[in-house]
C-alpha cells in the first residue's frame, strides 16, 4: 500500500507557495505562513467589502495579495502537471517503440491464451497482419504437442513460477514447421502473459 507522508505534502505546498510569493514580489518578501484561500468568488466579495472602507483597505490589499499568490500557485501546479504529463508521454512512446520494433517476436495473451497484442516481428513470424491476429488463440499457431507444452508453461507461470522457457514448433506444412524458443512471464499490467519467441 502506497501512503504519502502528510508532512511531506505540507512541505511541498509550502515550497510551492514560497515560489509563488517570490514570483510576485521577489524572494525577500516570502512570508512565514500564509493561509490557504477558499472559494475565489467569496474571496473577491470579501476584498470588495474590505476595500470599500478606509479602515479595512489595508486588509483588502493583504487579501488581494494572498489571492494573487494562490493564483500563481495554481499556475505553477499547472506547469508541473504539464511537464510531468509530457515526460510520461515521452516514456510511453519509447516503451511502445521498444515493443513494436524489438528484434524478437512479442505476444501478449490473456489467461485463456487469446492474443491481445502482437508486435511487428510476431505478426511477420506468424504470417498475418496484426489486426487479424487479435482475438485468436495463440496455440492455434502451434503443433498439437507444442500447444499443450505452452499451456502447461503458462499454468506454471500463473501459479507463481519465475519466467519460463520451452521449445515449441510453429504449425505449418511438415516442411515448413519451425522450432522456436518461447519465454513467458506474467503481464505486469495483469490478466495475462507476455510471450517472446526467439
Amino acid at each position: 500500500m502506497n501512503r504519502t507522508n502528510p508532512n511531506s505534502e505540507l512541505s511541498q505546498v509550502a515550497r510551492l507557495r514560497a515560489r509563488a510569493v517570490a514570483r510576485l514580489t521577489g524572494p525577500a518578501a516570502v512570508p512565514q505562513a500564509l493561509p490557504v484561500p477558499g472559494d475565489a468568488a467569496a474571496a473577491l466579495a470579501v476584498i470588495h467589502e474590505l476595500a470599500s472602507s478606509p479602515s479595512t483597505a489595508p486588509d483588502a490589499l493583504a487579501l488581494l495579495h494572498e489571492f494573487q499568490v494562490h493564483q500563481v500557485e495554481l499556475d505553477l501546479q499547472e506547469e508541473e502537471i504539464r511537464r510531468s504529463r509530457q515526460e510520461l508521454e515521452i516514456a510511453l512512446h519509447r516503451q511502445v517503440q521498444l515493443y513494436e520494433h524489438a528484434p524478437v517476436s512479442y505476444f501478449t495473451v490473456d489467461g485463456d491464451g487469446v492474443l491481445r497484442e502482437v508486435n511487428r516481428m510476431g505478426a511477420a513470424l506468424l504470417g498475418f497482419d496484426r489486426e487479424s491476429l487479435r482475438g485468436r488463440l495463440f496455440d492455434g499457431f502451434l503443433a498439437a504437442d507444442s500447444g499443450r507444452t505452452l499451456r502447461e508453461m503458462l499454468k506454471r507461470v500463473a501459479l507463481g513460477a519465475d519466467a519460463q522457457s520451452v521449445e515449441l514448433q510453429l504449425q505449418g506444412a511438415p516442411a515448413e514447421q519451425r522450432a522456436v524458443r518461447a519465454h513467458a512471464c506474467l503481464d505486469p499490467a495483469g490478466g495475462g502473459f507476455l510471450i517472446a519467441l526467439t
